[in-house]
């Protein structure tokens, strides 16, 4: 009988990925959504649809929310799953500071209220939480580990620091297996169009297509450790095989800032960042986490894991596939590094 995987978050970057590999391992996909009035599942329609647009039974569907406790009893009820993957959340950290108060309630009292129905339940089920590298905000110590001191500065990082901690606490209360996944930056062409790299390589594509004079950006001195989306959820699924449950620090041991994302995407475009960028106060935060870059000795040793996708690639990848989809001929460069690094990817072309 095929294991069953419940995702929360299904709909989003991470989600859309984890979903694939799933499938590919031979799972049975259970997947919460948000009720909206519009469809959302785009990142999902090509699992969920054949070519006449009927629905595939391959991935089950519900409505749900994190901030509803007697609805997610009734999903792990209903789906009744092996593994259960986190990955909901208010994720966008600036947003976070205008919302602090719906960020808690569905980054930390929602992983509160489903590790509490696990217990309750007597589900015997594996658990993965999202974490974050923005945990460790103002760094207290370059590189950061699994041992690192955290210091979050966003209402979303104090957050996901509490969802951390209740992690911990009720696999060491209650003998589950519960993991963290510290991962830092990952992104992809299926990155929401909020985030800052997808926001650039967007920006770029609608001032090559003239549907924009410039770009506005916050600060672009932060550096971040930025990797591959999809190679990152194979981590998440490696870290519920283990032998018992554990925390790891996933990222690609480089750092670069938001400028040299910038000018990497425009270069590779053919234009002059300077001449299109601009800084808007509006997009930057009360408080800064400045400089983050992983160390993850830990998951090489253990889990066997090293990043084939770093930044140079991963801008070439993100460039191509919002080039393409803006009816512009792509570069190239980006669909050739992933021909060559996965010549047999478990994920769809984006």
């Amino acid at each position: 009988m095929a294991k069953k995987a419940l995702l929360t978050g299904c709909t989003g970057q991470d989600g859309s990925y984890l979903t694939e590999f799933l499938l590919s391992k031979g799972y049975e996909v259970h997947g919460i959504i948000r009720r909206s009035s519009s469809i959302n599942t785009r990142r999902l329609d090509h699992l969920l649809f054949d070519g006449q647009r009927e629905k595939v039974k391959r991935i089950t569907l519900y409505h749900g929310d994190m901030i509803d406790s007697s609805n997610l009893n009734r999903i792990l009820e209903q789906s009744q799953p092996d593994e259960i993957y986190n990955l909901a959340a208010q994720s966008h950290v600036r947003v976070s500071f205008d919302l602090p108060e719906y960020s808690a309630e569905v980054d930390a009292v929602g992983v509160l209220r489903i590790l509490d129905a696990i217990k309750e339940m007597g589900l015997k089920v594996k658990f993965y939480q999202a974490s974050t590298s923005e945990l460790f905000g103002k760094a207290i110590e370059i590189p950061q580990t699994e041992t690192t001191p955290f210091y979050p500065r966003s209402p979303y990082a104090v957050a996901k620091l509490f969802a951390y901690w209740i992690v911990k606490n009720y696999r060491e209360a209650y003998n589950l297996f519960a993991c963290n996944g510290i991962l830092f930056n990952h992104e992809s062409p299926r990155r929401g169009e909020t985030f800052v790299t997808r926001k650039v390589t967007r920006g770029i594509v609608n001032i090559i297509s003239k549907k924009q004079g410039c770009l506005y950006l916050g600060n672009l001195e932060a550096k971040r450790d930025w990797g591959y989306a999809p190679e990152f959820v194979e981590l998440m699924w490696q870290m519920l095989q283990a032998r018992k449950p554990d925390d790891f620090v996933i990222g690609t041991g480089e750092s670069h800032s938001v400028k040299e994302f910038v000018r990497e995407a425009f270069s590779y475009a053919g234009l002059d960042w300077k001449k299109y960028v601009r800084v808007d106060k509006r997009y930057l935060r009360p408080t800064e986490t400045d400089y983050l870059i992983s160390d993850s000795t830990k998951a090489r040793k253990l889990l066997g894991w090293s990043p084939k996708i770093k930044f140079h690639d991963l801008i070439k990848i993100m460039m191509d596939a919002d080039m393409r989809a803006a009816g512009l001929k792509p570069v190239g460069e980006g669909d050739k590094i992933l021909s060559k690094k996965f010549p047999d990817r478990w994920w769809k072309i984006d």
